[in-house]
């Protein structure tokens, strides 16, 4: 990693920006040069630099010390620059095609340089503006198998796997995790947001003591269950699509955790779409499908001819290990449906619909689907039961 000279952190203006970029070398002298200030995300700031003579174009991502979406009462470290920069290391060297490219990262300014995406979508807007990528689950499911597979006991070996697990001890941003999908939504949070017209749904959610339990039993996973190194915040706002391109984004929140909590992530943003987008819903339940499908081939394949672990021999061994992804993928996607629609941080999916009766009603179907899958995650034993829960519920 290579890291600047510099020993005071300071947010970065436009100018300052420019600088760096000019100070590391990235363009030539005589570049022709312009920065704009493009972040939009709750936590930090981002700016892209831009040679209009060549073409060429970087990302600049610095972290601030607090939460953006919330302002200073919400302070944060500025570590997890740090682990956003060796999470995207990481998985360069496992998935090259996946992640974007790292040119540069400091310590001390956390702050990243890597390429510019911007020949591509965010996956979610461009859901919502009618795009369906036809290679997006294919290519996360891959990104998930080889990602959750290297970074495991039976990919890394035991003692690799504790080394990276200190690595990325991340708990102010787990914090962020554990709070806002695990607990808030669940009682009478002051982070709490929905609509008035929900608060009858919401208030049986709360009142709920089965589903309660059941998101303890999987708060309590994330808590403690240090299974893979996780991306940690797989929504489809960090990911970039394109027709034949996938790239995933921002894994600040990334820490050794349930490897089904990433899997989750992937299937409950995908659900949105089923759940508004009326036109596509079957294309994004064969999404859905194939996401957990190419996960279960490329994982499996990864297990026969690279494990190292002795039991791994044990076909009953590697069917338990899947069983339990999948079911606590279902519990944690239950979690992230919920979490979306009466938590602190909502998603396009469900707020841009203009109709209130109608976001209403996608809203209450998202609820309903998510207790479901958190109840019932044990029973639901194929990612065609989960299509067929979908199609009924919907």
């Amino acid at each position: 990693m290579s890291v600047t000279t510099a020993n005071t952190y300071k947010p970065l203006t436009e100018e300052a920006a420019f600088n760096l970029a000019i100070s590391k070398g990235l363009f030539q002298p005589n570049s022709s040069l312009s920065c704009e200030e493009i972040g939009d995300g709750n936590l930090n700031l981002v700016f892209r630099i831009k040679d209009s003579q060549s073409g060429k174009s970087i990302i600049i991502k610095q972290a601030l010390p607090y939460a953006k979406v919330v302002g200073e009462s919400w302070p944060l470290t500025l570590h997890r620059a740090t682990i956003e920069a060796e999470a995207l290391k990481i998985s360069a060297k496992i998935c090259p095609n996946y992640v974007p490219e790292v040119y540069f990262s400091d310590d001390v300014l956390a702050v990243t340089i890597m390429e510019d995406l911007s020949h591509l979508s965010i996956a979610r807007t461009g859901f919502l503006s009618g795009e369906t990528y036809p290679l997006i689950s294919q290519h996360l499911g891959e990104f998930l198998a080889k990602t959750l597979f290297y970074t495991s006991d039976y990919g890394l070996g035991a003692s690799d796997k504790k080394e990276w697990a200190k690595k990325f001890i991340n708990p102010e941003l787990c914090k962020i995790t554990e709070d806002l999908i695990f607990t808030d939504p669940f009682f009478n949070s002051s982070n709490n947001s929905f609509e008035e017209g929900l608060r009858k749904e919401v208030k049986q959610l709360w009142n709920d003591e089965e589903l309660k339990f059941h998101a303890s039993v999987l708060k309590k996973s994330f808590l403690t269950e240090a299974e893979v190194l996780l991306h940690g915040d797989l929504h489809t706002g960090s990911v970039f699509a394109g027709l034949k391109e996938t790239k995933v984004i921002d894994p600040e929140f990334a820490f050794y955790g349930p490897a089904g909590f990433d899997i989750g992530q992937v299937l409950a943003n995908l659900a949105f779409q089923v759940i508004v987008n009326e036109k596509e819903r079957n294309t994004f339940i064969q999404h859905i499908e194939t996401v957990w499908k190419v996960f279960v081939k490329e994982f499996s394949r990864l297990w026969k001819e690279e494990n190292k672990e002795a039991f791994a021999v044990s076909d009953e061994f590697s069917n338990y290990i899947l069983e339990k992804y999948f079911s606590d993928s279902l519990g944690f996607a239950g979690c992230e449906l919920i979490r979306r629609t009466v938590g602190l941080a909502h998603v396009a999916d469900l707020d841009s619909i203009p109709e209130d009766e109608r976001r209403l009603s996608a809203k209450r179907k998202t609820l309903e689907i998510g207790k479901k899958l958190i109840k019932d995650r044990s029973s639901i034993k194929s990612i065609e039961q989960l299509s067929q829960l979908l199609r009924e519920l919907v």
